[in-house]
Parts: C-alpha cells; structure tokens; sequence
C-alpha cells in the first residue's frame, strides 16, 4: 500500500497541472528523507523578450540553486510587456497549486492587484517588486502589498541630471515613456521632466512606446522630423532607447542629438561607451529578484506587517563603464 501511495503521488506531481513546480503541495518534502518542507517561491515577471526580465529571472535562479536546501523557486513571465490578462492567470495559476509565496513584477500598476489579493487571502505571501502597485487601488482593496524595489523617479533624475550637464539652457528634448498604466513609467517620466525643467530645458514632445524597441522608433522618427532643433531623446527603459539610436541612425541624426535610458540591459552597454548612448540607470536587475525573493522567505519565517524597502539605482555612463 505504501508503494502505491508513492507512485500515486509521483503520479500527479509529473501531471500537466503541476508541470511548473518542484514538488507538490506546500512546500517540497523528499520521499524516504525526514519530512522537513521547503517553501516554494513564484516568481511572476513581464516580458521575457526583454533583456532586462531575462537577466531578473537568472539571477532569482543563480540564487536558488545557491540556497537549494532553503527553498524552491518557481519562474513565469508573460509574452509581451501589454499581456495583463494573462500575468493575472499566470497569478492565479500559482495560487491554485499552492505556492508559498508570489514575488512579482506586475505588467500594470492597478489591474494586478485583486488577482494578488485573492493570493493573500489563501495564505501567499506576496512582494511587489520592479513596478510598483497603485497606492490608492491597495487602499481600496484593503490590502498591504510590500514594495521591494528603487525608486525610479530618483534614478530617472539622476540619468535626467547627468543629460543636462551635456546640453545647453533652452535646449528642445523629447521623452519616450512606457506603459501609462505602470507605476514605474510614470515615475521615470517625472524624474525626467524634474531634471529637465530645474535645467532650463524645453520639452517639445512626450509619448508613450510602451517599453518596446519597435514603436520607439517610428515615434523618434516623427519626433526629429517635427522638432528638427531636437537636442535629446529620454527613454523610459533601454528597449526604447535601442528604437531611438535605430531611429536616429536611420535620419542621420545620430550624434547631434543625445539618447538616454534606464536598465543598463548588456546590449547598450556598447553604445554608451561609443558615445551612441550618453547614460542608463542600472537598478541591478540580477539582484531584484533576490530582494523580493529574500523578503519573502523572510515573511514566511518572521511574519510581521509588510513594510516597503528600497533598493539601489545607479547612474551609469562611459566614466562608470570603464
């Protein structure tokens, strides 16, 4: 009886339902070993075609299987930085199967949030991480999600600030945002337009590529053809200022006028030192994974009220890279 309860058990953890765990139920235990329970930890991100999620889910791997024994890590992302619905699914995915905890970088800001909810009130333990979720919506919802990330208008400012020592009082510039909806886009913004305006600089336009490389560059495009004065472009993450550099390239533009970004993502490390970008802001995306996972395992073991803790954002450029 005891062998078939075994194979029955194997059974179902190979079924498609749990496919993307390593065990089943709560926690992990080892057949034949004493029974001691691992958490298992989720961790839910945006776009896998980014760079910048790719290098996240890394390093939350990297540090798994350097804290095996402690516990099992479960990663999810989403097509596309637009795909909210299925990130909710994906959410409500993990609390079905039973994940200890859900650390997540939610695609928007507001739209996450029940789905994150109905996790607490099964007992996940939730931690919000890369884009912030909306205050007000939280209250509303009568629910404390912790925030373990930068502040993002402050490394926006510092990219802004660094932008402005290279160009002139009443110099036209351009800012390309992310998604409106995500916390964070509007966070970068307003550390742009506060650098932007404490320097005397003009904004002549601002849009929104939605994070990605393929709508920044018809919209950079228009921007330089509109505004032929155009002296720099701010971008909210580096996919957009990869659209930019293509963009600018492509009208003979490069050069006369500047690019700036935010991630630090390996593919425009280069073009910062060749002067093709002027500066990034790296907000260590191998590392923000393991803060959140870190503060989670820390909730599972400690409890407590959940409590926001900010990360480091660094100004990087040509100096820095060297």
């Amino acid at each position: 009886m005891k062998r078939l309860a075994f194979l029955l058990a194997m059974a179902l953890c190979a079924s498609p339902v749990a496919f993307l765990v390593f065990g089943c139920g709560k926690g992990t235990a080892i057949p034949g070993e004493p029974s001691v329970e691992k958490p298992r930890v989720a961790l839910v991100m945006k776009s896998l075609a980014n760079e910048f999620f790719q290098t996240m889910e890394q390093g939350g791997r990297d540090h798994q299987k350097a804290h095996a024994a402690e516990y099992d890590l479960l990663c999810n992302g989403i097509k596309d930085e637009l795909d909210v619905s299925r990130q909710i699914q994906l959410v409500e995915q993990m609390t079905a199967q039973g994940v200890d905890a859900i650390v997540i970088a939610p695609a928007d800001s507001k739209a996450l949030v029940n789905a994150c909810k109905k996790a607490i009130d099964a007992g996940v333990v939730v931690v919000n991480i890369d884009n912030k979720f909306d205050d007000a919506v939280l209250g509303d919802q009568g629910v404390k999600i912790p925030f373990v990330g930068p502040d993002n208008r402050k490394g926006a400012r510092l990219v802004g600030e660094y932008l402005a020592r290279h160009l002139a009082a009443g110099d036209e510039v351009a800012i390309v945002g992310g998604v409106p909806t995500a916390f964070n886009a509007v966070q970068r913004w307003l550390g742009f337009e506060d650098a932007m305006r404490a320097a005397g600089m003009t904004i002549v336009s601002s849009q929104s590529a939605g994070w990605e490389m393929a709508k920044a560059n018809p919209i950079v495009s228009a921007m330089v053809t509109e505004h032929p004065e155009l002296k720099a472009v701010l971008c909210a993450n580096d996919n957009m200022a990869l659209g930019a550099v293509a963009a600018l390239r492509a009208t003979g533009k490069l050069g006369a006028v500047k690019v700036v970004g935010y991630d630090n993502i390996s593919a425009v490390q280069d073009l910062v030192r060749d002067g093709k970008m002027l500066a990034t802001a790296d907000q260590h995306a191998d590392q923000l994974a393991v803060f959140g996972i870190e503060y989670a395992l820390e909730m599972l073991k400690q409890g407590g009220v959940p409590t926001d803790r900010e990360t480091p954002v660094d100004l990087v450029t040509t100096e820095t890279l060297k």
